[in-house]
């Protein structure tokens, strides 16, 4: 009996798989296609990623420790932006305070104009009176048969 690698099996775990594909048609043509199995992909990829986390974990260790001069650069930038936060607020606050000056400008200006509306119409009602003529109203009305007599038991019609 002689050996076929692609038909039997390396070692007595290992497992393979045999597909037979027939093609019909003017030419028949059977294949057989031998798979097998292999864990070598999974150790090549265990193996890959201890060497990366070793690496990282050499990196992130193998650092010096913070130097007083980063320290005192951090406190510094830490600073400055505090300042520059002050400086913005300041900024703003002066912002809102001309904003509401305008407002007040403009109320000012509103109550001025409806005041003077309400001057002007009333001048112009006052001399509308002035120029008009009287109206008088006269009617002629019957003269009374009986004199009125007024006495505090008398009816009131």
């Amino acid at each position: 009996m002689t050996y076929d690698p692609n038909l039997e099996p390396v070692r007595p775990g290992d497992t393979v798989v045999r597909e037979t594909v027939v093609t019909r048609g003017p030419n028949e043509t059977v294949e057989t296609v031998v798979v097998r199995e292999s864990n070598t992909g999974w150790w090549v990829a265990g193996i890959l990623g201890g060497l990366v986390l070793i690496a990282v974990l050499w990196i992130l260790f193998s650092r010096p420790a913070g130097t007083p001069t980063d320290d005192a650069l951090l406190e510094a930038q830490a600073e400055a932006a505090a300042a520059q936060a002050q400086a913005d607020q300041a900024a703003i606050a002066g912002q809102v305070a001309g904003a509401q000056a305008s407002v007040d400008i403009a109320r000012a200006d509103a109550a001025r104009s409806s005041a003077e509306a309400a001057r002007a119409e009333a001048e112009a009602r006052t001399a509308e009176a002035r120029a008009s003529e009287p109206v008088v109203i006269e009617r002629t009305s019957p003269a009374p048969t009986a004199p009125a007599v007024v006495s505090p038991t008398a009816p009131q019609n």
